[in-house]
């Protein structure tokens, strides 16, 4: 193997009340792809952080194309020639595709006026490469999160950087989306560039990367080849411990139906019709743009109904907003934590009680004891990772903030509980850690929908499985009849029969 192009070695980072990293490196080759895999909290995010000079090392070393480096932050790792792709966008929405791209360095004349027809040209130029359908001179907010998050991806690569980071690329993109990143990085490869790949999803690591770097609790555990290793090495590494079940379904006695939805339209969706028993978990499966999340948002009362009535308990309920839908005892989980589901400038405790203020109020005043009770009670059940209660939530790991958003969705003691997308960006151990409450919960009586785009999720953890297809329900299986394949091909659009046949 050839001399890395970056190297990391013995970095040391501490917060207050938590050592992040402690002892962690981290090696890149020229025309190789580095997977940087661990638990959430683990430090994959830090470690990139301390090498963009977004944070300061507290020791160790970094090396970069054979020279000791120390970046004073992005904008002067960029310009050296280290790009990242961050999990969370950094786009405007206001600006269009070309002004996201080269924002902060817009080509300019000696005159000093913006040359927006070159601009223009190499923005497209940089969305023909990743199959984007669209004018740079669209806006962005325009764009799907898929299609932001290929945008975010084209500024990265308008660096010509040496060394480029991924953090989550294909979280949420679809699959014609990755399979066109997946090709831009094959082409990165042949051009020697160095490529870190982080990701929680192991088949892609196998399907695109060379090398494994494993960090566990901000140290590091391990570096292999992707040849050396398989999945279940793998998660032992991240996790310490073996996981011998991914998707820990339990079966349940189901109760009498809690909701039913009938000839449901609008918003995306059209004349839909299902039950959910108690007990009952009802697994959503389907393509992006199925309807499945506008499906959710208006049973919760997010979006607007056209026609079609929704029971609980036998009762027609009409809920106009998610307020009226909490007050119903439906709690909606949102599969975009950061934008619909929690606050990041405040604290644990305030963004897990934030939906359930009324329940812990006597008279006008917030009873703050029963609040830091069952903020601690959750705290201990869903094991999050942070210094204290009182901590920002913006300070946490991914996999913690869906923790929260979670238990604040919990502590509602709802009737309904919806999961759109509930362990997107999480890892293995934290997965499982999430499926078990889900278990929990379920065993308890609460009747819970699962919305996921990873089948083997859908398939591992539902009692029963609706596909969506173009707003509509176009199968349903029991779990022990469904498969990959029966879900996929109608997810597509075929028939139940045709699947059948």
């Amino acid at each position: 193997m050839t001399q890395p192009i970056l190297e990391l070695t013995g970095i040391d980072k501490a917060f207050p009340g938590v050592k992040a990293l402690d002892n962690a490196c981290l090696n890149v080759y020229p025309g190789r792809v580095m997977a940087l895999l661990g638990e959430n909290g683990a430090g994959k995010s830090t470690l990139m952080k301390v090498l963009t000079g977004i944070y300061s090392l507290d020791a160790g070393e970094i090396r970069y194309q054979g020279e000791r480096a120390a970046f004073q932050g992005p904008k002067h790792s960029q310009e050296a020639g280290i790009s990242i792709i961050h999990q969370e966008l950094n786009l405007i929405p206001e600006l269009t595709i070309a002004e996201n791209i080269f924002l902060g360095r817009e080509k300019v004349s000696p005159f000093g006026r913006i040359k927006w027809s070159e601009m223009h040209k190499e923005a497209d130029a940089l969305l023909a490469r990743l199959n984007v359908k669209h004018s740079s001179k669209k806006q962005l907010g325009e764009l799907s999160l898929g299609e932001q998050q290929m945008v975010e991806i084209a500024k990265a690569l308008s660096f010509d950087s040496k060394v480029i980071i991924m953090d989550e690329p294909t979280d949420a993109l679809t699959d014609t989306e990755t399979e066109s990143l997946f090709n831009v990085i094959a082409e990165l490869r042949e051009e020697g560039c160095g490529i870190v790949y982080i990701s929680h999803r192991l088949k892609e690591i196998f399907q695109m990367c060379d090398d494994i770097t494993v960090l566990r609790d901000g140290k590091f555990i391990g570096q292999c080849t992707v040849a050396e290793t398989n999945e279940d090495l793998l998660i032992e590494m991240m996790v310490g411990r073996k996981l011998e079940e991914q998707y820990p379904r339990i079966d349940a006695v189901h109760g009498t139906t809690c909701l039913e939805v009938n000839n449901l339209c609008g918003s995306g969706v059209e004349g839909v019709s299902f039950k959910l028993d108690r007990g009952e978990i009802l697994g959503i499966s389907g393509l992006m743009g199925a309807g499945r999340t506008e499906l959710m948002k208006a049973i919760y009362g997010a979006l607007p109904k056209d026609s079609g009535e929704v029971l609980l308990d036998g009762k027609a309920i009409n809920p106009q907003s998610p307020q009226e839908g909490l007050a119903h005892g439906i709690a909606y989980i949102s599969e975009d934590r950061k934008g619909d589901g929690l606050v990041l400038s405040l604290s644990v405790k305030e963004n897990m009680s934030l939906s359930c203020l009324e329940q812990l109020t006597n008279g006008i005043q917030i009873r703050h004891k029963d609040e830091v009770t069952a903020v601690e009670d959750f705290i201990g059940l869903f094991n999050i990772k942070t210094p204290s209660r009182n901590q920002i939530i913006g300070n946490l790991s991914g996999g913690n903030q869906q923790k929260v958003a979670i238990a604040k969705g919990l502590m509602t003691r709802p009737k309904v509980l919806i999961l759109d997308e509930p362990t997107r960006g999480v890892d293995v151990g934290a997965k499982k850690e999430i499926y078990q409450l889900i278990n929990k919960f379920k065993s308890e009586g609460m009747s819970i929908i699962l919305v996921s785009s990873e089948m083997p999720e859908v398939l591992g953890m539902s009692d029963r499985v609706i596909v969506m297809h173009e707003g509509h329900i176009s199968g349903e299986f029991n779990a022990i009849d469904a498969d990959q394949e029966k879900l996929m091909a109608c997810a597509v659009g075929k028939k139940v029969s045709e699947v059948a046949a």
